[in-house]
C-alpha cells in the first residue's frame, strides 16, 4: 500500500549561516507545483540583488518524485545538492529552498561550500513548522439523477468531501476522500446505475 500521507512546512520560513564573511541567507516555501518555483526565485533575486549567487532545490508530489536543484553559478553540485540533501534528510515534499549568497571575499572551496548551503538550507527547516498532510484523491463522477440519493447515501457513509457542479437529468459532483480508501469508496460508487467516474487529481 503506497504512502497516505506526506511532510510539509506548514508556511514560510527563514535561515541564516555565516562564514568566513560570506552570508548565505535560506529561504523555505511550500508548493503545490513546479510552476510557482519559476515567481518564488525571481521574487528572491529581486529581493535580494545584490547577493551573488540564489541557489535552489525543490522537491514536489507525495511521491517525492518531483525535483529539481540550481548551483547558480557555484562550481557543480555544491550547493543545490546539498540543499535538496536537507529536504531528504527532514523527508519533506511540496516544498522550495532558495539560498542567496552574499559574498564576504573569501574563497570556501568546494567542502566549504557544501557545508554553508546544507547548514542554511537546514536553519531554513529547523525554523519552520513542519505538518503532516493526507493524500487525497479528487474525481469527477456523473450519474442519472434518479442515482442522487445512493450516491450521496455513499458519500455520506464514507466520510467523502463532494462539492456540487450539477443537478439535472444528468448530475456531476466533484469527490475527495483519502488514497487508501478510492478503491472501496470508487468500488461502491461503480456500482450504482449509470454512474461514471473520472480520476482528476491526488494531492
Amino acid at each position: 500500500m503506497r504512502a497516505d500521507s506526506y511532510k510539509t512546512i506548514k508556511t514560510y520560513s527563514q535561515g541564516v549561516y555565516k562564514d568566513k564573511g560570506s552570508r548565505f541567507v535560506a529561504e523555505a516555501y511550500p508548493v503545490e507545483d513546479a510552476g510557482q518555483v519559476k515567481s518564488l526565485v525571481e521574487k528572491t533575486r529581486k529581493e535580494h540583488h545584490d547577493a551573488r549567487h540564489h541557489c535552489f532545490a525543490y522537491m514536489i508530489g507525495p511521491e517525492r518524485e518531483n525535483l529539481r536543484v540550481n548551483d547558480d553559478g557555484e562550481p557543480s553540485g555544491t550547493a543545490g545538492k546539498p540543499i535538496l540533501g536537507q529536504i531528504n534528510s527532514f523527508g519533506l515534499t511540496n516544498i522550495l529552498i532558495i539560498v542567496s549568497r552574499y559574498f564576504g571575499g573569501t574563497l570556501l572551496g568546494v567542502s566549504g561550500l557544501i557545508n554553508a548551503y546544507r547548514k542554511a538550507a537546514g536553519s531554513a527547516i529547523m525554523n519552520a513548522v513542519i505538518v503532516e498532510k493526507t493524500i487525497t484523491d479528487h474525481y469527477e463522477i456523473t450519474f442519472p439523477y434518479s442515482s442522487l440519493n445512493e450516491v450521496m447515501k455513499i458519500l455520506k457513509e464514507e466520510n467523502a468531501g463532494h462539492s456540487v457542479r450539477k443537478i439535472d437529468l444528468m448530475c456531476s459532483i466533484t469527490v475527495h476522500f483519502r488514497s487508501q480508501d478510492a478503491g472501496k469508496i470508487i468500488g461502491r460508487l461503480a456500482r450504482t446505475d449509470g454512474l461514471e467516474h473520472r480520476h482528476i487529481s491526488t494531492r
